[in-house]
């Protein structure tokens, strides 16, 4: 063992380098050459996946063609937080295109039973305190985040200003005007000065590829649109009508851990297709304690998000405030290396060994807990995984893994392959041909594929050029928001910006910097924003340079596949495309400066 193995809570007999060949194992078995490319485009005969099944008729209206200052693209916290943070810098006329029938993004989508936050939701809520509310519970479930959703559109007047079931199909920018044309699926041509674009990492559903999955001919949905006629019950559970129903639910990650228990808990027969399993750490929900909650102080809601991302980005606090399977690793490093520094008598640290024995520790606890709650060995061995800690996003629950001790419930490996095919009854793995009813995906949201087609709509900027031209060769962005050649546009996203674990965090430092240049721009009666090609050009440069191939410890090439690592393909575009290398409290901490410099170096106002 290392010192820092010596110094840790990994039994005697634990093999370092054993362990580093199994998850090297069990990576490359699961390596698909086709990469993103195993999955099918959600169109043609597959386009029913995207139906909306929320809304109880479709909203009919003439195409509007008036001018607004701000189009906001997308309602979820991301077009919710930008349309906010404009409004409070004063401005007003801004109209949000929103392609469901309310508020939520991701959260409209979701509603499938037990569908719940997995990050603590007193960070993750965004707007807290501007609406003086505190969840109701540390880990909110889908229904609470989808009320505040809509509570925030109720607080900020935001629903008079949404076109409702709406999708962008094309923007592109008029020169002559100086003004967007927002080109929509009801025949709008919208005319706007500024555009923010707040589609979201996880809005357009993943299909698997399978061979035969357009031969099946029973009943098929993804979990992003839950089909509760099919299945009776609703986000709480009691699935009644699958009573008498053998079930196949694909996919093992987040989404299936928090509804395989309920499917389980009513089907007559349920399948669980797995690849990869997830880690599954201890959930410990619990109430809102009221005191806790009256005590709070101004300001706590932005200290308790920034406490939380220091962490997580590997920066000690003073206190953990959140204190739970995301922040757990950092702890276990601390105090490894508080150990070593007072054993080694203060010599230098050896920060990769004390951060790999920490992941050791961690994995080693996940496949433990796997043990304590499935009674079947050989199911237990199949559920536990084998690659670093954050390879693929944690999950949290308490019920998924009991799931598998109930006699009606079935773990179907797949050895890394994933489904052999699909034929007119059911699932085919090694040879077996497993009968089902009803083929549940849940199979997430793409993440890895081109900006303009998870987006649903093109983008097009001066002289006609398309943003998917422009980032050909990689992405080409000054700060992750402004692209040179697409004047008044600014994008959210974590490309060549912030990422964070806490999504929404990102989100509200963004929107508060691009209300800043909107508000700019506007009282210094400016028209037009934009990069100029030097400037992006040196921050495409400063994102390569500082680019550590992977999110840090998140999705490197080493991790089994998955979309954090392109689906474990090398991507000679990963360093361009990444986000900022010296991580987000760097890059947040970075905005506010420029901003506060005042001189909006490297960008071009005009009037």
């Amino acid at each position: 063992m290392s010192s820092a193995e010596n110094l840790s809570n990994l039994p005697d007999d634990f093999d370092a380098g054993a362990m580093r060949a199994r998850y090297l194992k069990e990576r490359d078995k699961r390596i698909r050459p086709e990469g993103n490319e195993q999955y099918v485009n959600i169109e043609g005969s597959f386009a029913h996946y995207l139906d909306d099944p929320y809304v109880d008729e479709g909203i009919e209206r003439e195409p509007l063609t008036d001018e607004v200052e701000v189009v906001v693209i997308g309602g979820g916290f991301g077009g919710l937080q930008a349309s906010a943070r404009l409004i409070q810098a004063g401005i007003e006329d801004v109209r949000i295109i929103e392609a469901g029938g309310d508020f939520g993004g991701t959260w409209y989508w979701n509603r499938y039973p037990g569908a719940q936050c997995d990050i603590e939701s007193y960070i993750y809520l965004p707007l807290l305190e501007d609406l003086d509310y505190v969840p109701r519970e540390k880990y909110s479930f889908a229904k609470e985040i989808l009320a505040h959703a809509s509570a925030i559109g109720r607080h900020f007047g935001l629903y008079e200003k949404t076109l409702f079931q709406t999708k962008v199909e094309e923007l592109r920018w008029d020169e002559e005007s100086q003004r967007w044309i927002v080109s929509t699926s009801k025949g709008d041509r919208l005319r706007a000065r500024f555009v923010t674009m707040s589609t979201g990492p996880l809005n357009r559903p993943k299909l698997p590829g399978i061979p035969g999955i357009e031969d099946f001919e029973g009943h098929t949905f993804h979990t992003s649109r839950w089909d509760y006629d099919y299945t009776g019950g609703n986000a709480e559970g009691n699935l009644e009508g699958l009573a008498d129903k053998r079930v196949a639910v694909i996919g093992t990650g987040a989404t299936a851990i928090q509804c395989v228990p309920h499917v389980g808990a009513a089907a007559a027969k349920l399948y669980v297709f797995q690849r990869t399993p997830s880690t599954v750490d201890v959930r410990g929900n619990a109430p809102t304690d009221p005191a806790w909650a009256g005590g709070l102080e101004a300001g706590w809601h932005k200290h308790r998000m920034e406490n939380f991302n220091n962490l997580v980005t590997g920066l000690p606090q003073p206190e953990d405030l959140v204190d739970d399977g995301w922040t757990d690793l950092i702890g276990k490093t601390v105090n490894l290396a508080m150990r070593a520094s007072q054993q080694e008598g203060g010599a230098p640290l050896d920060l990769p060994a004390l951060l790999e024995t920490a992941n050791f520790e961690k994995m080693e606890e996940i496949r433990a807990r796997v043990d304590e709650f499935v009674d079947d060995p050989e199911t237990a061995e199949k559920l536990k995984p084998y690659y670093k800690m954050f390879c693929k996003r944690p999950c949290f629950n308490d019920e998924y893994l009991p799931t598998f001790n109930r006699p009606n419930v079935e773990l179907v490996d797949t050895n890394g392959r994933g489904v052999d095919r699909i034929t007119s009854k059911g699932l085919v793995v090694d040879g077996t041909e497993h009968e089902v009813d009803c083929i549940i995906f849940a199979t997430g949201f793409e993440v890895g594929t081109d900006y303009s087609r998870r987006a649903g709509y093109e983008t097009f900027g001066r002289d006609g050029k398309a943003l998917t031209d422009h980032w050909q060769d990689g992405v080409r962005t000054f700060h992750g928001i402004h692209a040179h050649g697409f004047p008044n546009c600014f994008i959210l996203s974590q490309t060549q910006g912030g990422f964070t674990a806490n999504f929404p965090h990102m989100l509200e430092e963004l929107s508060t910097h691009i209300a800043h240049l909107i508000e700019h721009a506007r009282t210094n009666g400016h028209t037009r924003i934009e990069a100029t090609a030097e400037s992006e050009a040196a921050w495409v440069g400063e994102i390569i340079d500082k680019s550590m191939s992977g999110v840090g410890v998140i999705g490197s090439p080493d991790c089994t596949p998955g979309y954090y690592n392109n689906e474990g393909h090398d991507n000679p575009l990963a360093q361009q495309n990444s986000p900022y290398g010296e991580g987000s409290i760097q890059f947040f901490a970075r905005l506010a400066e420029w901003r506060n410099a005042g001189g909006f170096e490297g960008l071009e106002f005009e009037s």
